[in-house]
Parts: C-alpha cells; sequence; structure tokens
C-alpha cells in the first residue's frame, strides 16, 4: 500500500485545526535554524519544543551543513535568522558506508549505464565516521564560513535516538 493514500485523511484532520497559521508571518519568531538528519525517528518540533513559525528546518542526510549551506544564505540573508543549532543523531546511517561504496551500489543496479555512472561520481555523499567530530567539524565549518553572517551563535548538538535526551558537543 502506499504512503501517499493516506495523505488526504492526515491533512483533513490537521485542517480542522488549523486556526489562525495561515497569519504566521514568513521570518521565523526566534531567528533559529535548525540542520538535522532527515532519519524518520527525529521530530525536532516535539524534541525542541518548536512551534510552527517559530524556526527554519533543515534536513538532509546526516544534517550535515555543507549541503544545507544554500538554506543557511537564504534564511539568514532574506529571513533574518541569526543562531544555527545543528543536530546529529546516533544511530545514523551515515556511519555505515562510504562514498565509493555507495558509488558501486549505484551502478552495480545499473550496469553499463555511462550516465548513471558519471552522475553518481559526481556525488561525494558526505558521510562521517565519528558522531561527536562531525558535529564538531560543521560547527566549525559554519563558524568559518564567510557566507555566514558575522555573529551568528552556533551550536551543534547530538540527540540520541534510544532515549530521546539531547547534548550540546559544541
Amino acid at each position: 500500500m502506499s504512503a501517499y493514500k493516506d495523505f488526504q485523511k492526515a491533512n483533513d484532520e490537521y485542517v480542522a485545526n488549523f486556526g489562525d497559521k495561515g497569519n504566521l508571518p514568513l521570518p521565523p519568531s526566534k531567528k533559529l535554524l535548525i540542520i538535522t538528519c532527515m532519519d524518520a525517528r527525529i521530530n525536532p518540533y516535539f524534541h525542541l519544543g518548536i512551534k510552527e513559525g517559530e524556526a527554519h528546518i533543515v534536513r538532509n542526510a546526516g544534517g550535515i551543513a555543507k549541503e544545507a549551506l544554500r538554506s543557511v544564505v537564504i534564511s539568514q540573508r532574506l529571513l533574518g535568522t541569526r543562531e544555527i543549532a545543528i543536530f546529529h543523531h546516533t544511530g545514523c546511517g551515515m556511519v555505515t558506508f562510504d562514498t565509493p561504496q555507495l558509488r558501486d551500489i549505484v551502478k552495480e543496479s545499473a550496469p553499463g549505464d555511462a550516465e548513471l555512472a558519471q552522475a553518481v561520481d559526481d556525488i561525494d555523499f558526505l558521510e562521517f565516521k565519528h558522531l561527536e567530530e562531525s558535529v564538531k567539524e560543521d560547527v566549525r565549518f559554519l563558524q568559518e564560513n564567510p557566507l555566514v553572517l558575522p555573529g551568528t551563535k552556533v551550536t551543534g548538538w547530538v540527540y540520541e535516538v534510544e532515549t530521546g535526551k539531547i547534548r550540546l558537543v559544541a
């Protein structure tokens, strides 16, 4: 069964309680941008107590700052965010492979497809081996990046999928 078949019913329930959310301003009220992983076990709205309209949340595989940079620039320069919190998490799939291995998996799915091979060779999957060090590297990347506004507060965190707890690491 396809997941999309549940969308309409869930949306109908959401709309029934939508209230005045349509009047929320475009810039996030907390001036906060959160970068976190796309992992389906993570719900930053709940575990951080964030409500709609309060923060931008950028999600990608691993919660990698380099991949989120385009969104950071837009969020800061056009929508006023001045604080960034990076969240990586325990049990992340990004520690289970490396780029050459994933490239081989993709190429093996379509042997002889030169276009697919070239396309996957152009991607750095930005995997990491050490959780806390990856958080610290992402914090450094943003702190040193000339595209991030001077004075931006950047913090780095680990979310524990086993307990729901968060801890500050940078």
